[in-house]
């Protein structure tokens, strides 16, 4: 696969990408933005293509569709940089790189003799981002960390779940994806300063930091008002009472609050709706413009909440949220993945890239591009098979001969 990006921003730009699960997304990113982005691959290649789910359930290195998802727009070779031998070839790989990118321990690449340090010395303009938990000082620096531990130490597990329950987590990798994003960004901001310098520079990455960065509002309510952020899963605790903003419907769920004050209108839109099909009982009574929470007794507020909750059971997210839109009902959808996949929005903007899986015989429905732009195009290719590459990078590019490359492959270089 000879990957041809024409007009995109970092087209002439080349990554050497060292990361595994903890900084793919990373060099996705730069992938995407049309950058020559070489995933580099132990021998037995990625530990990363063990990682399920697996197309069709089939437990197999070239069928995994965590490693399609984050490596898509990569090209793959294999190389032990364990090795004296492999660490010389990297560093001439790295002689026309203007990016590398790794998530290894910090100091391993110091100590295997391809840290910034050595790495600057071969190609002055080279950009180095190293992704890792904790960032590569400070008392947690050698620490290790899944997903959930940087998701908890950096705030997010505090504001996700139900307040009456322990701290929960999404189901998929949050902090891994949002540390790759930073370090992309690091990228590019080192990127601008090279440009106007001529100098390169290292971007450390920390996980921790970048959950912390991306948790909401929570800091800044900290910051402003001395405000805890609380827990609040399908209920907001409003004027001690739990006001619930997760419903299920006919078939799935909806986000609505109830609303007093200067929004009651809302509401009263919706208890309108509600009168119209005999459903409002002693709702319509109620002035909400006029309601106090604070003033209302629990018992009484929890029975309106059930009608509410009974009303939208006997309606689709369809109908919701279309009656809401002409009502002036403050409702929204939460969607499925199936429900995005037919998202009439997100098919009017041919959000949705379907992309070529020759091997399995099948192409893979796969998110597309960060945004819309009046002069790029751009091109989605499929996740690179294990060291795919090798020939077409270090005997076309590099000039290493095919015995040359039987001996590297025998004796674990390649």
């Amino acid at each position: 696969m000879n990957k041809e990006k024409r007009d995109l921003p970092l087209s002439p730009y080349r990554v050497l990408d060292l990361t595994n699960e903890k900084g793919y997304f990373c060099g996705k990113i730069l992938g995407d933005l049309g950058a020559d982005v070489i995933k580099i691959e132990p021998p037995e290649g990625d530990p990363g293509r063990n990682i399920g789910p697996f197309y069709h359930g089939q437990h197999d290195n070239e069928k995994s569709l965590f490693f399609f998802a984050y490596n898509a727009n990569k090209r793959s070779i294999t190389l032990n940089i364990q090795t004296h031998e492999g660490q010389e070839i990297f560093k001439r790989l790295a002689k026309t790189a203007d990016f590398v990118i790794e998530s290894f321990n910090p100091g391993t690449m110091e100590k295997i003799g391809l840290g910034y340090s050595v790495l600057k010395g071969v190609h002055p303009r080279v950009i180095m981002v190293s992704i890792t938990p904790f960032g590569q000082d400070g008392p947690y620096k050698d620490w290790k960390a899944s997903d959930i531990v940087a998701i908890a130490m950096g705030g997010l597990s505090h504001i996700t779940g139900s307040p009456d329950r322990p701290p929960a987590r999404v189901g998929v990798d949050q902090a891994h994806a949002i540390a790759g994003a930073q370090g992309a960004m690091g990228a590019m901001i080192a990127h601008y300063y090279r440009e106007a310098t001529g100098k390169g520079q290292y971007v450390d990455t920390s996980t921790q930091e970048s959950a912390v960065l991306s948790a909401l509002t929570v800091p800044q309510a900290w910051d402003l008002q001395r405000f805890i952020w609380p827990r609040e899963g399908a209920y907001m605790s409003r004027a001690r009472k739990r006001v619930r903003h997760l419903w299920p419907c006919k078939d799935g769920y909806i986000a609505w609050r109830l609303f007093t004050g200067g929004l009651g209108v809302k509401t009263r839109a919706l208890v309108e709706w509600m009168e119209n099909e005999g459903q409002a009982d002693d709702l319509a009574e109620v002035n909400w413009q006029q309601m106090d929470l604070l003033t209302v007794p629990g018992e009484k507020f929890y029975y309106w909440q059930e009608l509410f909750g009974k009303f939208f059971k006997t309606h689709t997210k369809a109908e919701l949220c279309r009656e809401a839109l002409a009502r002036g009902i403050v409702l929204i959808p939460a969607s499925t993945p199936k429900d995005l996949l037919a998202d009439p929005q997100l098919g009017a903007r041919d959000y949705w890239e379907e992309i070529n899986y020759p091997e399995l015989g099948t192409t893979i429905t796969s998110p597309g591009a960060l945004y819309k732009s009046s002069e790029i195009e751009w091109e989605f290719h499929r996740a690179p098979l294990m060291g795919e590459h090798n020939r077409e990078v270090y005997e076309e590019e590099f000039g290493f001969t095919e015995e040359t490359l039987t001996t590297l492959k025998q004796s674990g270089v390649i």
